[in-house]
């Protein structure tokens, strides 16, 4: 009996010191030292959504998920060059430091379109 209790407190004691930590982690992302992804998907020819606002400095990420079909995050007017192809569950990111508007498109398919509003 004795040997439950002193297990069930260490327990405890572990899981709380687990807490402790969960807590501190999450505290430094909020504190603004890592900002949150954007997600753009890819999916029936369109980039959803097709118009994007996000803050100075964050990321977006592109993901493809098409079942069959390849495509591409092409910056052209910054005079980028075209992102490697993305297969199915495929991933694009780019960082925007800079407030602005950025115009992008598919390579393989230009009539697919995108815009990241960045304040």
């Amino acid at each position: 009996m004795k040997l439950l209790i002193s297990l069930l407190v260490l327990f405890s004691s572990i899981t709380a010191c687990a807490s402790d930590l969960n807590s501190s982690a999450n505290q430094v992302k909020e504190e603004g030292q890592e900002q949150a992804k954007a997600q753009v998907s890819i999916k029936k020819f369109k980039f959803i959504p097709q118009v994007l606002e996000i803050k100075k400095g964050q990321s977006v990420r592109w993901t493809n998920n098409e079942k069959r079909q390849y495509h591409s995050v092409w910056f052209k007017a910054l005079g980028d060059e075209e992102s490697e192809y993305l297969f199915p569950e495929d991933t694009f990111e780019k960082t925007f430091d800079k407030p602005g508007e950025y115009d992008y498109v598919c390579g393989p398919h230009p009539e697919m379109t995108g815009k990241i509003i960045v304040k």
